[in-house]
């Protein structure tokens, strides 16, 4: 149940012709009065047909009359409106409850305390099943003001009561941080002008897509242009930014002029400080051949990135070196998350960027909280993930899959975090994009699973993989022999195995990394985190020894100590040594 408080108004007669009108789109059915705050003797258009709008406009105005025929006291503001919704699965609330319902909002916010005689007035007016509308004037029948300061929060502090006493769809509790819902005359003017997003929510997207791309605001801002984003700039007379706002193009006034939505308004986090601390405190910027020339791919290094996710937000529960709470460093990595996330749906293939992009939009609400964000501790994932973009598109569908498996891994780690903290909306927003990620990981991963589980190994083989299974995570064994993706996985250990890793230690450090009770299909989670782990062949020592005792690493001034050979391991003849199956 919502009951979001609306800006107060000047005119009661005209919210009553639109609450006992047939609305915009003729989705008001039946208007009547089921709560008030003298039911007796107050005309109900609704109900009498010789009742009319000004006349109960007229009585619910009384107080504010009185109060403005006195010198120096004249209103402008005075009609408070709430509407209160349920949620589209909640069973049907009849009058009654619905009036109940009423009752305890405005005890709530203040309109009118509990065994208050002298309260303001106030209807609550039903025109539809799932909701109601709260209409009060705010003038007490003694002339004073109501105290509505934080009334929005002692509202929804009731209405999550509420829900649980009628047996309703249970909210979490808000804290702040959410951006603003659109209006309905935002989705009307969609609707009229043909687009499948608010002003507000194309924006949001927009900006979002352009931090990974920007190494300061300027270039964001200028990112933006370049996108095809309306910018409009305030600048200090130094020349530095005061603030920015942002606008649709086609999205006009009524007076034809381009309609701007402050970047703070578009979302908390998007503001100019907001933004300004996020960019400020990233990596400094690599020259493009130094970024070319680090190991791995940038996928690679994206997925390498986040293996320092888990670590870092299992600390945040005590004190980081350096003073910074571990709570701040994990926000900043938890923020860092959704630029990955947003990065690797703008560079996957064309058939997954949907499943990306969905989980993107989701977890843009997980990625703010009340926790203050100490954004330079998580520059290395978001340089991860400005490498992603600068590379753009051309991995291999492996290398995809398995960083989209540690994208799944670390926004469960997340969920939890948050659910550690009491974040409700946050572990709701987080939980949406676990769903949209395995999606797009089932979608990235089926082609390579059934090419790996064609060239499985022999049963002499597999056995032999089984035991190594059994001896490394003996509390999962069974799940994972018995996964339909078992086959795939003793393909990857045994093509591992080939490059001289040991399968045993593979499956024990998968394991550790990536707790497997929750996990669906437990196979299928080892199966990308070896194919990341075991991409390279294993060091061999006796291998790397010959190589600096030769004449070419001795002329680049390269040393060993002196090892006697019984201390060396031997060297294989022709590669790594296989085990007998």
């Amino acid at each position: 149940m919502i009951a979001p408080i609306k800006k107060p108004g000047s005119n009661t007669r005209g919210l009553l012709a639109y609450l006992y009108g047939p609305g915009r789109h003729d989705e008001h059915r039946d208007p009547h009065i089921v709560a008030g705050f003298a039911m007796l003797g107050m005309p109900d258009p609704g109900r009498d047909e010789s009742a009319t709008l000004t006349e109960l406009a007229r009585y619910l105005d009384e107080p504010v009359h009185l109060r403005n025929s006195e010198p120096g006291k004249k209103l402008t503001d005075h009609v408070w409106h709430c509407p209160v919704r349920a949620a589209p699965e909640d069973r049907y609330l009849s009058d009654a409850e619905w009036g109940e319902v009423a009752e305890r909002i405005v005890q709530a916010a203040g309109i009118a305390p509990k065994g208050d005689d002298l309260a303001c007035r106030w209807i609550a007016v039903r025109h539809a099943d799932d909701h109601i509308h709260i209409l009060a004037t705010t003038v007490r029948e003694d002339g004073r003001r109501p105290k509505l300061h934080k009334s929005g929060q002692r509202v929804g502090a009731e209405c999550r009561q509420i829900e649980k006493d009628l047996g309703l769809r249970q909210l979490g509790t808000g804290d702040g941080t959410a951006e603003r819902r659109p209006t309905q005359a935002e989705m009307h003017k969609a609707k009229r002008l043909g687009w499948e997003q608010t002003s507000r929510e194309w924006l949001q997207d927009r900006i979002r897509a352009a931090i990974p791309h920007a190494a300061d605001l300027e270039e964001l801002l200028a990112y933006l242009q370049a996108d095809g984003v309306e910018v409009k700039i305030r600048r200090f007379p130094s020349g530095d930014l005061q603030g920015y706002s942002v606008g649709r193009p086609g999205d006009l006034n009524k007076s034809g002029a381009q309609v701007y939505i402050p970047g703070g308004k578009v979302a908390p986090d998007l503001s100019l400080p907001k933004l300004q601390a996020l960019l400020t405190a990233s990596a400094p910027e690599e020259h493009p051949t130094a970024r070319r020339n680090r190991p791995g791919t940038p996928w690679q290094r994206a997925t390498d990135a986040l293996d320092t996710f888990s670590a870092d937000l299992g600390h945040s529960d005590g004190d980081w070196e350096g003073g910074a709470s571990g709570d701040a460093r994990a926000q900043a990595h938890v923020t860092a998350l959704g630029e990955l996330i947003e990065a690797t749906a703008q560079t996957a293939p064309e058939d997954l960027r949907a499943e990306l992009r969905a989980a993107s939009r989701a977890f843009a609400r997980a990625q703010r909280s009340k926790v203050r964000a100490d954004h330079a501790a998580a520059a290395d994932l978001r340089q991860a993930a400005r490498d992603l973009v600068y590379a753009g598109s051309g991995k291999d569908g492996s290398t995809l899959a398995v960083l989209v498996a540690g994208l799944v891994w670390a926004a469960i780690l997340a969920e939890r975090w948050h659910t550690a903290r009491g974040h409700a909306q946050q572990v709701e927003a987080a939980r949406r994009a676990v769903q949209h990620l395995e999606a797009a990981y089932d979608q990235s991963a089926a082609e390579q699973l059934t090419a790996l589980a064609q060239r499985q190994p022999k049963e002499e083989t597999r056995n032999t993989l089984a035991g190594d299974v059994r001896a490394a995570v003996p509390d999962h064994a069974e799940r994972i022999l018995t996964d339909p993706n078992w086959p795939a996985l003793a393909t990857v250990l045994d093509d591992a195995e080939a490059s001289g890793h040991k399968p045993h230690q593979l499956l024990k450090e998968a394991a550790a990394r990536r707790e497997l009770t929750t996990a669906r299909l437990p196979a299928k989670v080892l199966l990308g985190r070896i194919q990341h782990t075991s991409r390279n062949p294993a060091p061999n020592p006796a291998a790397e020894a010959a190589r600096l005792r030769s004449p070419g690493a001795i002329a680049l001034g390269l040393r060993i100590t002196p090892a006697s050979p019984a201390t060396l391991p031997a060297a294989p003849a022709t590669g790594p040594q296989r085990r007998t199956r």
